[in-house]
């Protein structure tokens, strides 16, 4: 990686900076997936944060001083010996043109669901649906509570997490973004605290990496609290809870949305009976599945066992990615 002052001394622009950096990431190893997907974006990224210069332009020829230099290599230096996620660093997390806090007591925000949100005009029908009650369960940092909240503009929303540190980080997200008097934030497992509320929406993105994956991590995801992340043998404990359960807490005409990772052909092969629509996204179209409480509570749908763990299902692994499983 070569020396901290010699680095500080040879680099005297914005640009010089981050192709070091770059070099450096692509050397060390590092992995992606919290906000950016390569070394490249990842150190104009840090760069711009560190100099406090805005994200969506990099001034490449912009001179800097060797104190600003020198801040620059102390995030890289971070990133590298630390493998800790950029997001960790900065404490700041972007979903679209939203910026969201983010500490280790959450899972960095990043949803195939939050895309949908936000680019999807498919979803724009779901505006005009009268969302009055909406729930996103397993809330974790509260940003998908905080882009229903910027979707649905006249709904209530609960946002439920079993985890008290990460319902004390979404209430900062909550208040940062002026939402405190549409966004309730509960502390529950799954539906448990819910008592008989009921919802016209519900939106999860649970845990859903499987437990032969969670044993192999890159580091950086190690990073994230394991809570949040771990899915069990199959990957699918959390969505056996929120489609056994889901129903009783949904309107008539509800839907519920939940991302499941790369899980489309275990989700269907474990619930064959269910009509999952499978929406496109950067990630494709077996990331999030959409259920309506009519297709939920629909004789026989569930199947016998109403998705009981089989040995027949898919054991294959992935890589880490921004969608574990």
């Amino acid at each position: 990686m070569g020396s901290r002052k010699s680095a500080v001394v040879a680099l005297t622009t914005v640009g010089a900076l981050a192709r070091r950096g770059e070099r450096w990431f692509k050397n060390a190893g590092l992995v992606y997936g919290h906000g950016t997907t390569n070394a490249r974006d990842e150190a104009i990224y840090l760069t711009l944060h560190a100099l406090k210069l805005p994200l969506d332009h990099l001034p490449e020829k912009r001179a800097v001083t060797a104190t600003q230099a020198a801040q620059v290599i102390k995030l890289f230096e971070q990133r590298i010996l630390q493998r800790t996620p950029a997001a960790y660093l900065t404490h700041e997390a972007w979903l679209g043109k939203y910026r969201f806090y983010a500490d280790e007591r959450v899972i960095v925000p990043r949803s195939y669901i939050a895309e949908l949100l936000l680019q999807n005009p498919a979803l724009a029908w779901l505006a005009k649906s009268h969302v009055r009650r909406a729930l996103d369960l397993c809330t974790g940092s509260g940003c998908l509570a905080v882009l229903l909240g910027k979707h649905f503009r006249h709904a209530r929303i609960d946002a439920a997490d079993i985890s008290g540190d990460a319902l004390a980080v979404a209430s900062v997200n909550v208040r940062r973004h002026r939402l405190r008097k549409r966004i309730s934030l509960v502390k529950s497992d799954y539906f448990r605290a819910l008592g008989q509320r009921r919802y016209d929406l519900i939106i999860s993105n649970p845990p859903y990496v499987r437990t032969a994956m969670m044993r192999t991590l890159p580091q950086e995801y190690q990073r994230e609290p394991a809570l949040a992340l771990a899915g069990g043998s199959d990957g699918l404990d959390a969505v056996r809870i929120i489609l056994t359960q889901a129903a009783d807490h949904l309107n008539p005409g509800g839907l519920l949305i939940v991302e499941c990772g790369h899980a489309r052909e275990r989700v269907e092969r474990t619930w064959p009976r269910l009509p999952f629509l499978w929406p496109d996204t950067s990630g494709g179209d077996d990331c999030v599945f959409f259920l309506t409480r009519d297709e939920l509570v629909r004789p026989g749908a569930m199947g016998v066992f109403g998705g009981r763990k089989s040995h027949s299902v898919s054991r294959r692994t992935s890589s880490a990615s921004n969608s574990l499983n």
